[in-house]
């Protein structure tokens, strides 16, 4: 490990630490996911969104409390990904959306030669381990601390 790696990644456990002091946000990485780059972190929030919380809230059972609920959980990926990982059957890529044009090239059953071209969506990836962890801090700041 070089004295560059060896430097941001002590800023890393910088920032993780500030996270859980400042935020109350604490680190549930498995080691599988730490042999893997992943980092993963629970929030003391529920995962649910404001309007499913407001409408859980209006028509639970009283004895039911909010802080039962499951806690949002957001993952850092290696790969440049930020995702939540709670939210629904799979996990819900939060990463920036920006438009791309694509083309694709393919041949007709008569033997032409066709051209497609399109706009699509895609994410944006952050390969920066501390601008992972800002943009989830961001993310989770921005629609769950105000609940």
């Amino acid at each position: 490990m070089t004295n560059y790696q060896k430097e941001q990644f002590m800023l890393e456990e910088q920032f993780v630490k500030r996270l859980l002091i400042d935020h109350g946000i604490r680190e549930v990485t498995t080691q599988r996911q730490a042999k893997n780059g992943t980092r993963e972190f629970e929030f003391p929030v529920p995962s649910f969104s404001r309007q499913r919380l407001k409408y859980y809230t209006k028509h639970s059972n009283p004895s039911c409390n909010v802080k039962d609920l499951p806690r949002l959980r957001i993952a850092c990926f290696k790969s440049g990904y930020v995702r939540k990982q709670n939210g629904a059957d799979r996990a819900y890529q939060i990463n920036p959306v920006y438009m791309q044009n694509t083309q694709h090239v393919w041949m007709r059953d008569n033997g032409d030669i066709y051209v497609s071209n399109g706009v699509n969506h895609s994410r944006a990836l952050i390969y920066s381990p501390i601008v992972r962890l800002n943009y989830m801090l961001q993310f989770y700041l921005k629609n769950y601390a105000n609940n």
